[in-house]
């Protein structure tokens, strides 16, 4: 006669559990930035003649009409933008292991005896 029993085989199967998805969008944001600048600015400088500046080469013509123009110049903020990256982002995967305990029932065949019979199993066993 012959006696079986049920063991459990435990194994795993992959199942789709999920994703995750990287988005990119885009926002904007008012950026205030102070910058400095400079302009020119024109002043009427008088110097009365005297008997020591009388000879230097700032004498004119005789009495006459003239002009003399200046140009004046000043700085303007002039914004622009650039693109520069900043950072990589990206998903990675990576394997967890986790121990689950599972239960199953299994069936075992069981032989009685009936009589006077000697069980090897029971005879080795008190030797």
């Amino acid at each position: 006669m012959t006696r079986s029993e049920e063991h459990l085989r435990v194994g795993t199967e992959q199942h789709e559990v999920g994703r995750a998805r990287l988005r990119k969008y885009v926002v904007t944001e008012t950026e205030q930035v102070h910058v400095p600048l400079t302009r020119e600015e024109v002043r009427v400088e008088r110097e009365p003649i005297t008997e020591a500046n009388r000879e230097q080469p700032l004498s004119g013509p005789e009495v006459s009409e003239a002009e003399h123009e200046v140009t004046l110049h000043e700085e303007r903020p002039v914004v622009g933008t650039e693109t520069v990256p900043v950072e990589r982002v990206r998903l990675e995967k990576e394997q967890v292991t986790d121990t689950e305990t599972v239960a199953g029932e299994v069936r075992k065949e069981r032989i009685d005896t009936e009589g006077t019979v000697r069980d090897d199993a029971d005879h080795r066993r008190s030797r």
